[in-house]
């Protein structure tokens, strides 16, 4: 467990009111009307966007919630290409499919492949960036860099946009290709940012794309049910349940349960819920001046040595250490 994480993106997002997601547009992007990204009332959010060239834009999103609405049309002819720094985040997409990313995972799409411009955030936090392309304005107005390699926008329709969603897991080309993209000087960002973004373009025109059973696409049906036992999970904290008792309660057999919470959050459940109570704990060891036996009991541990145990295990500090070092008391 990053015991730092998501605590650093909640200071990152100091100034954000709840229910709102802060967006700075640099000079040249389009759509200044229009809202950009919505949140849910109890969800904080910055986001930055950036205009590279014609029809390309480039927006890092940093923010705390269970889902983003994206404000943009379902427009066949712009390709997304996201990235997912920290968290995980998903889409459901026509033809009853849901692609998930976690940390380092890259997802490309046409915007018309969506069923909704929602994304969920299933561990409640997401650091990442989203670039756009309009692939007419691409072909046309592209740099010639681009053009020089053959890549427009009729060749990347045909490869992204045909067979639905293609997602490429975390690697250590695509850390190559993505992450400085986090780490650019601010004196230099924006031509940076325009190399990079060409970059990509050239990295994904070249790469294999993986067959769409193997593309990290499943059934948003299974995805909405697996949601559902995580709710029935984390409002019960007190209660252990068997994967056999959840799969005669949730119309699921057990091997795909356990596949379906893996592909959605990442991890299998048991290991999903340890780390769910520590968090929990954390923010209680942050917020209340309940007792380690209290906030032990109250994330579902009934022995606090256990707890103690455990939550040194996965934070390296005591409970009393930890609220100490975030409390100062």
């Amino acid at each position: 467990m990053k015991k730092d994480w998501p605590e650093n993106i909640e200071k990152e997002l100091d100034g954000a009111p709840e229910g709102r997601m802060l967006l700075r547009r640099h000079p040249g992007c389009r759509g200044e009307e229009e809202p950009g990204f919505a949140l849910p009332a109890d969800g904080r959010g910055k986001a930055e966007l950036f205009s590279l060239f014609p029809g390309v834009e480039l927006a890092f999103i940093r923010c705390c919630s269970g889902r983003i609405l994206c404000c943009h049309e379902a427009a066949g002819n712009v390709l997304e290409i996201n990235h997912c720094r920290n968290g995980r985040a998903g889409w459901s997409m026509k033809g009853g499919n849901a692609v998930y990313l976690g940390a380092g995972d890259l997802a490309v799409h046409s915007r018309g492949c969506c069923a909704d411009s929602e994304m969920n955030l299933p561990l409640g936090y997401y650091e990442g960036l989203s670039l756009s392309v309009e692939l007419p304005v691409l072909s046309r107005d592209g740099p010639a860099l681009l053009r020089e390699a053959g890549v427009s926008g009729e060749s990347l329709f045909r490869k992204f946009c045909g067979s639905g969603p293609v997602s490429l897991p975390a690697s250590r080309e695509l850390d190559a290709v993505f992450e400085m993209l986090y780490h650019a000087p601010e004196a230099v960002r924006l031509p940076y940012y325009r190399v990079k973004a060409q970059e990509i373009l050239l990295y994904l025109f070249a790469a294999a794309v993986p067959e769409p059973a193997a593309s990290g696409s499943y059934s948003a049906q299974q995805a909405e049910l697996v949601k559902e036992i995580h709710d029935l999970l984390t409002q019960n904290l007190e209660k252990r349940f068997t994967i056999e008792e959840l799969s005669r309660r949730f119309p699921i057999n057990a091997s795909s349960l356990k596949a379906a919470f893996k592909n959605v959050y990442g991890m299998p459940i048991a290991t999903y819920m340890q780390e769910y109570r520590i968090r929990q704990a954390m923010k209680l060891l942050r917020s209340t001046d309940d007792s380690i036996a209290e906030i032990a009991a109250a994330v579902g541990y009934e022995s606090q040595s256990r707890f103690t145990g455990i939550f040194k295990k996965a934070v390296h500090l005591l409970p009393s250490d930890y609220r100490k070092l975030y409390r100062g008391v």
